[in-house]
């Protein structure tokens, strides 16, 4: 008999239609639940769902949106809950508990959420962690500047990617940095680590990890996420066994066994600082985000959205990983604002890179550009791929500088 899933958000994000079809080929029966219309997923998402459920109360009455999940389920048991993205991991274990279905609890969802009780948890487990506070006013801010010292980072308790992160300076930064945030609850204020910035990623299935990844961020996502004109690049590193990424590597599995994490996808954030010092950033139980499990396909040439599924529904792990290339995708932003109107220097980026060039996703001539402060992806980007990891950098940075486009 076929496993019962629930998948919440199957059509959003980005990459979340392909989990959902990941499931369904693993052999799952997916019942998809998300606030909108089934007419409003995707495709994929919809040819991959066996039922869907609308509950517009999803993410802003749990109790309402929780009974509605189980009369819509009565009679059925729901083997596994999933949800991949990052503000509806606690809701997940919320619903897996009142069905009695098995995964992490609600316990353990938080001390993936919030950053506070993750990095206590951590800190008592032995793992470097930056130094920290949380504050919930503004006095607790700059109080919590003081102690924590300058240069520090400020960034939401349960927030995701560099969003609403502030790098402050002087307490004048702090000031800047308040009048920002009056949208956000509480927040961590926390040690600047000054180090390259890298990701280590994973699917773990029955409490150990199936497959893992090193990724690497040029420039630093808080850089990025500040100025316009850099073409942010997230890259994978395929020589995992190299003593560059091994401290990581070590710390990604102390932190999931220090967390207790058991079975799915996680990612996981941490600094290399000039001295070879390593120090946790932030962990999530959900994938990286910004096609990056593209790339993990990629350099081994697999199907991870499939991968995982078969961890989750089943437990196992038999996608054959050979790391076979490092791998790029470089983000671009147009010029100017208004619509995209011009784009130039694919052809040269094709000439420089030939098969390298896996993928190129730009938004097209005549439609708006986006909000590069909002998403990730911004106005497009472009996937490479090769075996050696100076000219994989370099291909990224000929990609960067001569590939551009302009709106308005």
């Amino acid at each position: 008999m076929a496993p019962n899933v629930l998948m919440i958000m199957p059509g959003f994000p980005g990459e979340m239609p392909l989990f959902t079809r990941g499931l369904s080929e693993v052999g799952a029966t997916v019942w998809g639940v998300a606030p909108g219309h089934v007419a409003e997923l995707p495709a994929v998402a919809r040819r991959h769902l066996s039922q869907y459920l609308s509950v517009p109360s999803l993410f802003t009455d749990e109790r309402a949106a929780i009974d509605a999940i189980r009369e819509w389920t009565r009679g059925v048991t729901i083997d596994r809950v999933c949800c991949l993205w990052e503000p509806g991991i606690e809701l997940a274990a919320a619903i897996r508990e009142a069905l009695g279905t098995p995964g992490q609890s609600r316990e353990q969802a938080l001390r993936f959420r919030n950053k506070e009780l993750m990095k206590q948890a951590l800190g008592a487990a032995g793992v470097r962690v930056p130094r920290h506070r949380p504050a919930t006013t503004a006095v607790a801010v700059r109080e919590s500047a003081e102690v924590v010292g300058f240069p520090c980072i400020i960034k939401p308790i349960a927030g995701a990617g560099s969003q609403d992160t502030f790098r402050c300076d002087s307490m004048a930064e702090v000031e800047a940095a308040l009048t920002q945030l009056g949208h956000i609850h509480e927040v961590s204020v926390e040690e600047f680590i000054d180090g390259e910035e890298f990701t280590y990623d994973t699917i773990c299935a029955g409490g150990e990890i199936q497959y893992f990844h090193i990724g690497y961020y040029r420039p630093r996502p808080l850089v990025a996420r500040t100025v316009e004109w850099i073409s942010p690049q997230t890259l994978s590193y395929r020589h995992v066994d190299d003593p560059w990424v091994a401290g990581g590597r070590a710390m990604g599995e102390q932190v999931l066994a220090a967390l207790g994490f058991d079975t799915g996808f996680t990612h996981m954030e941490w600094y290399r600082k000039s001295d070879g010092e390593v120090v946790f950033g932030e962990v999530a139980a959900r994938p990286p985000g910004a096609r990056t499990v593209d790339l993990m396909n990629f350099a081994s040439d697999v199907d991870l959205f499939t991968g995982w599924a078969e961890a989750e529904v089943h437990g196992t792990f038999s996608v054959p990983v050979e790391r076979r290339y490092n791998c790029a995708c470089i983000t671009k932003r147009a010029q100017g604002q208004g619509r995209i109107r011009a784009i130039h220097g694919l052809d040269r980026v094709r000439a420089r890179c030939g098969d390298a060039v896996v993928a190129v996703d730009l938004i097209p001539v005549g439609e708006p550009r986006r909000d590069w402060k909002a998403t990730l992806l911004s106005d497009g980007h472009v996937t490479l791929r090769h075996p050696d990891w100076q000219e994989t950098m370099a291909m990224a940075d000929f990609v960067g500088e001569h590939l551009q486009l302009y709106a308005g």
